[in-house]
């Protein structure tokens, strides 16, 4: 189940509020002595988070499902960044679990959520790296605010008497402090000065199925990164520009197959619609650069909730 883009945060006693954590979207699926890891888009990931497994196994129930978001911390605050850096160094991660699909025999999923998660909170032994999702019931925008000034990602807020429903959902919405999505990489510049690797990477999106050119970000490498995307790059060149309509007026321009892709933040769009202020913050293996669009806030008022 995917959240929905809103812009404002909000209040109502019908609804729970979760702190949005920047990591990688996670499935756990326990059948007797197996457990199995997968991404939003069924890639296995039981091999990039083998810590999780064990403590999963270690539970007294044979067979459940569970939603959560694998993440590594930085001063107390999830960091997609940070996760990035697992592959150099050991960085550790902690499996917070926010939903309970399914229990030994029983499909959960038609349950209200208020009730799937009193059952997890009550059933599960958390240790890490296995953590609760904590939740905030009605105040919504105090939650927001306090997020926002501890620096996360946002919060999601969630419908108490939802099902758990397999797509994108108004019961589900998410409301970010700063904005960041992902984007297709779709080529890069040339370093000048004393930088390695690459200048900037060029960025897409998909609109009807054609890559739209949406900028190009030059911060938030380090010089390790700047030297793997260069080799990642180099493998995957082109002679033309996947993007359409591509209005690029630059030097030493390389395109790339729309294979990669990259989580990026930044302050707003432009009303050309590029990026502002842009910043890399790691590239993104669990999702299709296909699924790659513009984010853009729901704007159907008689969708939100009314305030409490």
């Amino acid at each position: 189940m995917l959240a929905t883009l809103v812009r404002e945060p909000f209040s109502n006693k019908q609804w729970i509020f979760e702190p949005k954590l920047d990591g990688i979207r996670c499935l756990a699926f326990r059948r007797g002595p197996q457990i199995s890891l997968f991404s939003r888009n069924q890639l296995r990931l039981d091999n990039e988070f083998s810590e999780i497994p064990r403590p999963l196994l270690q539970q007294s129930l044979d067979n459940f499902i569970l939603d959560g978001e694998v993440v590594a911390i930085d001063r107390g605050v999830s960091s997609f960044s940070r996760l990035q850096k697992r592959k150099q160094s050991n960085v550790p991660v902690f499996y917070y679990i926010f939903d309970l699909l399914y229990l030994n025999g029983f499909d959960l999923t038609q349950m209200e959520l208020r009730y799937r998660k009193e059952l997890l909170q009550h059933v599960f032994l958390f240790r890490d790296p296995l953590r609760l999702t904590e939740h905030h019931e009605a105040s919504g925008e105090r939650f927001f605010r306090q997020a926002c000034r501890k620096g996360w990602e946002g919060i999601i807020a969630k419908r108490a008497a939802s099902l758990y429903l397999p797509k994108r959902s108004l019961d589900w919405q998410k409301i970010k402090c700063e904005n960041e999505q992902e984007f297709v990489i779709v080529g890069y510049t040339e370093p000048t000065g004393q930088r390695v690797g690459i200048g900037a990477l060029l960025l897409g999106v998909y609109d009807r199925n054609k890559c739209r050119y949406a900028g190009k970000v030059g911060t938030g490498f380090d010089t390790q990164m700047l030297n793997e995307l260069k080799r990642k790059l180099s493998r995957i060149e082109r002679e033309t520009a996947a993007c359409e309509t591509l209005s690029l007026r630059e030097k030493g321009v390389h395109w790339v197959e729309p294979k990669l892709v990259a989580q990026i933040a930044f302050t707003e769009w432009t009303g050309a619609g590029k990026l502002r202020h842009p910043r890399f913050l790691g590239l993104r293996f669990d999702k299709p650069a296909r699924s790659v669009v513009m984010e853009k806030p729901h704007g159907n008022k008689t969708a939100r909730p009314r305030r409490a």
